[in-house]
């Protein structure tokens, strides 16, 4: 009789467990937008939650520690509007973040210290560039202030916050909508998925798609694809029989998926979370009661499958905490923010040990909030690692910096280098050439969307 190996893994036993009723957030109106986005981001300071409003777009931000029933008179972020799609949190600043709407703008806000104690209705700064609406916001993880949005109108921007411009504008790439746009690990690269059924791996710097594969999950719903730490792309979809499929893919050789898995027949789009330090994918599915989680190796089958945390409710959408906001002193490896219709469930996923201490294994150093470029060095084409924390002893928050848009790439307090040697001509000379230049890329830019229109138009009348 041949005894079966059981596979050796830490995270075997991971378990999930919902939080006590009194450490929810309720009586939250959870937007009914029909868009297949989280409508939830966390931090280690915030929650926020993308909510029903009338006669615009508005999302609720709230102190991790204010749980228990929320008052209807709770005040809201509420600058937008058409309704809200899509929230990040900053990596680089916890008080700062960005919302991408339908009506076609993208938003960064200053959140105050302690949260809101008035409605915010005045952005730091209104990102317009975009045609349609806009259904994807995503901060880049190593560059402070770059932040790319994608929209209905088939176009990736990348702007610089700092100076509230469009750097880099990637259109005739996706000739549908943009599913997913996911950042590489040192942010040199993202990967899209798109409705065209094609996974592309892109370098935004060059304006080039360096591999892509066509029908990389044949059914017609929507798809994932995200990075992982390794550089390989793990993608969610739906087979031609309408079968939840995961993949895993090698971007050198997209040919072939390294690894295939027929899950069920669900109808939800799965969301997919990555924790790239323990290599665990979490995937939540738009609608279903279950997180099933697999940890990624490099031994066949590559993708393997941990378990399954239930509950009784579908989740509206899904809030997932960075690592430096877990509490390591209880072995806890993930939490998770589940939206059900009136409420927020914070779900906490835990490696059970018997001993107290901090677990080395369990926590690798971190992400940590400090970046390792400006923007300015991203965009003349440097690359940074994630610089890294430990959290041996817990994560404490840094001074928080407020969030500046100026004339010049400067957004922390720092006095602007060298000027004080320039004559105040010189410096005002400087400042009128960069409003010139910004000008001349925004009438390029309308330009080539004329040409566009006025092509469509052409074949209308044909």
């Amino acid at each position: 009789m041949i005894r079966r190996v059981v596979r050796q893994s830490k995270f075997r036993h991971v378990f999930g467990q919902a939080v006590k009723n009194d450490q929810c957030y309720d009586d939250i109106r959870v937007s009914r937008v029909t868009w297949d986005s989280a409508f939830c981001a966390v931090n280690p300071k915030f929650v926020a939650i993308i909510v029903e409003a009338s006669g615009g777009g508005a999302f609720l931000v709230l102190p991790l520690l204010k749980t228990g029933r929320i008052d209807k008179a709770y005040p809201t972020v509420c600058g937008h509007t058409g309704p809200v799609l899509d929230i990040d949190w900053c990596p680089h600043n916890d008080h700062v973040i960005a919302s991408g709407s339908e009506d076609c703008t993208v938003m960064v806000w200053q959140i105050p210290e302690n949260g809101l104690t008035e409605p915010l209705s005045e952005p730091v700064v209104v990102l317009e560039g975009h045609s349609k609406r806009v259904g994807i916001v995503t901060w880049h993880p190593t560059a402070r202030n770059v932040l790319l949005s994608a929209g209905c109108d088939n176009l990736i921007i990348i702007w610089n916050v700092g100076t509230g411009e469009a750097l880099i504008n990637l259109e005739d790439m996706h000739p549908d909508v943009i599913f997913s746009v996911c950042w590489s690990r040192n942010g040199s690269l993202i990967c899209t998925a798109c409705k065209d059924k094609k996974v592309r791996v892109v370098d935004p710097r060059k304006g080039k798609i360096i591999a892509e594969k066509d029908k990389a999950h044949e059914g017609a719903r929507p798809m994932r694809a995200i990075f992982l730490a390794d550089g390989n792309i793990f993608t969610t979809g739906f087979s031609r029989m309408s079968e939840r499929q995961l993949a895993l893919w090698n971007p050198k050789n997209m040919e072939d998926p390294i690894s295939v898995h027929e899950m069920d027949t669900s109808n939800g789009v799965l969301l997919p979370f990555y924790d790239p330090d323990t290599n665990v994918v979490y995937l939540c599915g738009k609608g279903d009661s279950s997180i099933r989680y697999f940890e990624i190796t490099d031994e066949a089958p590559y993708v393997h499958y941990l378990n399954t945390f239930s509950s009784k409710e579908p989740q509206r959408g899904m809030g997932y905490m960075p690592k430096r906001g877990l509490d390591v002193n209880k072995c806890e490896i993930a939490r998770f923010y589940k939206l059900h219709e009136r409420k927020c469930e914070p779900i906490i996923m835990t490696v059970p040990r018997k001993s107290d201490l901090f677990q080395d294994d369990l926590y690798l150093d971190t992400a940590g909030p400090d970046p390792a470029l400006e923007a300015e060095e991203w965009f003349e084409g440097k690359n940074g690692e994630p610089i890294l924390i430990s959290l041996k002893h817990g994560y404490v928050p840094g001074k928080n910096r407020d969030l500046k848009v100026v004339k010049k790439n400067v957004l922390d307090n720092k006095a602007p280098k060298k000027v004080e040697n320039k004559d105040d001509n010189e410096v005002k000379l400087e400042e009128l050439l960069r409003e010139v230049k910004s000008l001349r890329d925004l009438v390029t830019l309308q330009d080539r969307r004329i040409a566009k229109l006025e092509d469509q138009v052409a074949k209308v009348a044909i």
